[in-house]
C-alpha cells in the first residue's frame, strides 16, 4: 500500500513507553532489578543546597527506599554504610550533618517489644529546599534558551536606558 501526504503526517498515539526506553538505555537484566526516581533538580542544585559528594550520595540511598510520600524510608546505617563503602558511624555523621541542615529528620523506630529498630527518615525537609530552588532553575533554563535564540537575549528599554554608552 502506498503512503500519502496524509497518512505520512499521523503521530502514534501511544508512544513507546517508558520502562521499554530505559530497558534499551541501561538494558533489561539492569533495569529488572529496579530503578529510582530522582527529580533532576536535587543533581543540578547540590551545590546551592551545600551538599558535599557523599552528602548526596547518602540522600540518594534514602530515595531508592522510599517509593510511597505516605511512607518514609528506613533503610539500616548498616545497609547504608553496605552500599556506600562508609563505616556506619560515617553514615550516622553524615545524616547528623543532613539534618542539622534541615533537609531530613530522624524519627526513631521501635519495636513492639521496645527494641530499637532502624530509623525513619523524613525528607520533607529536602523536598521543601527544593520546591523553593525549582522556579530559580527554571527561569535560568528559560534565560539561558532565550541566549541561545538567534540574537541572544534582548535588552529591556530600561537596562538599556540605564547602561553606559
Amino acid at each position: 500500500m502506498a503512503t500519502s501526504k496524509a497518512t505520512a503526517k499521523v503521530v502514534e498515539l501511544h508512544p513507546e513507553k517508558a520502562d521499554q526506553r530505559s530497558d534499551k538505555k541501561w538494558g533489561k537484566a539492569v533495569m529488572k532489578l529496579g530503578f529510582c526516581i530522582i527529580p533532576s533538580v536535587l543533581l543540578r542544585a547540590q551545590q546551592r543546597l551545600g551538599l558535599n559528594p557523599t552528602q548526596l550520595a547518602v540522600l540518594l540511598q534514602l530515595a531508592d527506599y522510599w517509593w510511597s510520600e505516605d511512607r518514609k524510608p528506613y533503610p539500616s546505617k548498616q545497609t547504608l554504610s553496605e552500599r556506600l563503602g562508609l563505616s556506619p558511624r560515617q553514615i550516622q555523621r553524615y545524616i547528623a550533618e543532613l539534618e542539622a541542615a534541615g533537609l531530613l529528620k530522624r524519627i526513631e523506630r521501635r519495636a513492639t517489644n521496645g527494641g530499637k529498630l532502624s530509623n525513619e527518615y523524613d525528607l520533607s525537609g529536602l523536598v521543601e529546599r527544593l520546591k523553593k530552588i525549582a522556579p530559580e532553575i527554571e527561569k535560568a533554563n528559560e534565560i539561558k534558551k532565550q541566549a541561545t535564540r538567534r540574537g541572544g537575549i534582548q535588552r529591556s528599554a530600561t537596562e538599556s536606558a540605564s547602561s553606559p554608552k
